[in-house]
C-alpha cells in the first residue's frame, strides 16, 4: 500500500469517528452554510479539508486550499494595522493547530503532520507556530523543502510568495507528501494554484452598498453556493467548472455578487410595496 492510500484509509476512519461520536470539533458536515460562530466555521472547514485530503479532485495532486476570513468577526478581514495583522496571524495558526489535531488526534497514531511556514515569515511568527504546533513538525521554507513521507500531511499557513506556492506544488506532486493544505493563501495570482487543486473550504463575504449581504461558500465535496446573509437562503449553486477562473482554483465572484444584489433589491422593492 502506498503512503497516500493509507492516509486516505486513516482519514476515512477519523471522519467516521467525527460522525459517530461527539468530538471536540462536532459532527461532520458537507453542506455549506453561513457559520454562526468561529467554532461552527471550523467544523465546516475541517470537514471539507479532510474530505478533500481523502478524495481530492486530482488523486495524483493532493493540493488542497482552505480560505475564509480568519478573524472571529466573520466579515472583518483586518484594517491594515499591526494589531489587526497580529490577530490574523494568531487566528490562522489557531485554525491550523485544530486542523492538524483533527487529522492526527493521537500522537504517533495516524499520519505525520507538518506545519509549514512561509520563507518570508518573521522569526516571531515562526516562534508562534512552534508554540501552536502541538505534535506537528514545524518547518520554515527558508530551510528548503521538508523531507516528507508519502503519507504525511503538510498544513501550510498563509503562503505569500511565488516561491511558497511553487514549493507547495512540488511537495504535493507524485513522490511527495500525502497532502498539502494551504490555509488562507495570500498574494495569489493566476499561476499560484492550478485548477487541478481542490478547494476544501471557502467562505467569502459578498458586499453591496458597503454592507455584507451574502456569502459564496463551499464545503468539499459539495457545490459552491451563493447564500443570502439575511434569509440564509441558497440563491445559486455551482460545480467547479461553472465558477472557477479557467486554469486556476479561484472562483469568479461576479455572478454570485450580482445574484445577492438582486436579492437585496427585490426585497427592498417588496418592502416598499407593502408599506
Amino acid at each position: 500500500m502506498t503512503g497516500r492510500f493509507l492516509l486516505s484509509l486513516i482519514l476515512l476512519l477519523t471522519c467516521w469517528v467525527d460522525v459517530s461520536v461527539s468530538s471536540f470539533f462536532g459532527p461532520s458536515t458537507k453542506t455549506a452554510k453561513i457559520p454562526t460562530s468561529q467554532k461552527d466555521r471550523d467544523i465546516q472547514a475541517i470537514s471539507g479539508v479532510k474530505a478533500a485530503i481523502t478524495s481530492p479532485k486530482s488523486p495524483s495532486f493532493p493540493l488542497v486550499e482552505c480560505e475564509f476570513p480568519p478573524l472571529e468577526r466573520l466579515n472583518k478581514l483586518g484594517d491594515g494595522s499591526l494589531r489587526s495583522a497580529l490577530e490574523v496571524e494568531k487566528a490562522n495558526l489557531a485554525f491550523a493547530s485544530k486542523l492538524t489535531k483533527s487529522i492526527a488526534p493521537v500522537p504517533f497514531i495516524g499520519p505525520k503532520t507538518w506545519l509549514l511556514v512561509s520563507s518570508a515569515a518573521s522569526n516571531s511568527f515562526l516562534s508562534s507556530a512552534r508554540n501552536a504546533a502541538g505534535s506537528s513538525t514545524v518547518h520554515s521554507l527558508k530551510d528548503g523543502l521538508p523531507d516528507v513521507g508519502e503519507g504525511d500531511v503538510c498544513v501550510f499557513v498563509t503562503p505569500s510568495s511565488r516561491s511558497d506556492y511553487e514549493a507547495a506544488k512540488r511537495i504535493a506532486s507524485p513522490g511527495g507528501a500525502g497532502a498539502v493544505v494551504l490555509v488562507n493563501g495570500f498574494a495569489k495570482d493566476q499561476k499560484s494554484v492550478p485548477g487541478s487543486a481542490t478547494m476544501g473550504y471557502f467562505l467569502k463575504p459578498l458586499t453591496y452598498n458597503s454592507q455584507v449581504v451574502g456569502y459564496l461558500a463551499r464545503v468539499y465535496p459539495g457545490k459552491w453556493v451563493t447564500i443570502d446573509a439575511i434569509t440564509n437562503k441558497v440563491l445559486s449553486a455551482y460545480v467547479d467548472e461553472e465558477i472557477l477562473v479557467r486554469g486556476t482554483n479561484t472562483p469568479d465572484l461576479r455572478q454570485s455578487g450580482k445574484i445577492v444584489q438582486k436579492s437585496v433589491d427585490d426585497r427592498a422593492i417588496l418592502a416598499r410595496k407593502n408599506n
